[in-house]
């Protein structure tokens, strides 16, 4: 059985019986953790594990874990600054900016493989104008050499660390006001004025191997009147086509407001998945999820099966605990913790 292009969302801290049924359908693919299934890192590792036995090849397990007001596995695990943190260090000192991004980069995936997490729906590309209050600092910087630079060496930390990269949200979301969580953003400005700004750190990182990338549910119509997770245009003239991306795309959560302007939650995911998609993620809609999965049973896509089997990380070694009494993680916390211009980077569980 290969990977299903449909990633589903857990209710609580365990597997319940209905859903290991609907995990075992072959249109399921992954998992993606919340709050609310994260009790503690042995608990969250035990949920991976059961997760992962289910099925061979095993589902991808994935999450949140940004940093700041983005943070799923809070509990026993370091608490990470926001990203753009980093954005105002770099402006003081770019050097130490790119330290700080790679060791928070190496941190966050070594604690994230301790407990068997295969992906990280990060780091955020978006750029930071000042005018999106969901975006804010989540964002690395407004300046796109700046956040290409950052994210660049948050990924490089990861990758050593076992994990790879997912930028998102393709081909950005700076440039709005709106919340794709409650309304369908409109972003009015041509293409040519978004390749040489948003576009920018997605190009950087796909030159150097970026693994995933996530599309937003945002509209560009001067470019396509869909938005960008549904739009062939987007996904595969110029994600694929124009900047050569080889890795794996993600929607965005199809049970956003944004992409509910498509009624049906089947069609909506078979609209991204045509559109360019290898996996689609809908959270928070248990009996839409259940529709999904069901009406994806004939999606067969051998292209995007082996994009996401790249995904599958070696089966993790040391628990948490044991990471956290190793030299290099403690070493990295107190080579941060010594940015004492950097106050915010002090990560004291």
């Amino acid at each position: 059985m290969t990977l299903g292009p449909l990633m589903v969302d857990l209710a609580g801290p365990a597997l319940t019986a209905e859903e290991r049924e609907l995990l075992r359908l072959p249109s399921v693919g992954g998992v993606i953790l919340f709050g609310r299934n994260c009790e503690s890192p042995g608990q969250v590792r035990a949920l991976v594990e059961a997760i992962h036995r289910l099925r061979t090849p095993p589902l991808l397990v994935a999450v949140d874990q940004e940093g700041g007001r983005v943070q799923r596995l809070r509990d026993g695990f370091t608490r990470l600054p926001p990203m753009g943190r980093l954005g105002d260090l770099h402006a003081r000192d770019p050097a130490a900016a790119r330290a700080a991004a790679r060791e928070l980069g190496w941190l966050t995936a070594a604690e994230l493989r301790a407990v068997g997490v295969d992906i990280d729906f990060a780091p955020v590309l978006d750029l930071d104008r000042g005018h999106n209050p969901v975006l804010g600092d989540r964002a690395f910087h407004g300046d796109p050499e700046v956040v290409a630079d950052l994210a660049a060496a948050w990924a490089a930390g990861a990758r050593e660390a076992g994990l790879p990269a997912v930028g998102k949200h393709f081909p950005g979301h700076g440039g709005v006001t709106e919340d794709s969580h409650a309304v369908l953003p409109r972003d009015p400005r041509a293409f040519v004025d978004i390749q040489f700004s948003d576009l920018v750190p997605f190009e950087r990182m796909i030159h150097q191997g970026l693994a995933g990338i996530m599309a937003a549910h945002v509209v560009f119509p001067r470019v396509d009147p869909a938005p960008a997770g549904f739009s062939r245009r987007w996904l595969r003239e110029v994600l694929r086509g124009r900047l050569g991306f080889e890795g794996a795309v993600f929607s965005d959560d199809l049970s956003m407001a944004a992409a509910r302007t498509i009624e049906d939650p089947v069609d909506r995911a078979r609209r991204s998945l045509e559109a360019g998609a290898d996996m689609v993620l809908l959270c928070n809609a248990p009996e839409d999820a259940r529709r999904v999965a069901e009406g994806l049973l004939d999606w067969v896509d051998p292209a995007s099966a082996l994009r996401l089997a790249r995904f599958h990380a070696p089966r993790p070694g040391l628990g948490l605990e044991a990471l956290q009494a190793s030299p290099r993680w403690r070493a990295v916390r107190e080579r941060i913790a010594r940015l004492d211009e950097a106050p915010w980077l002090d990560l004291d569980l």
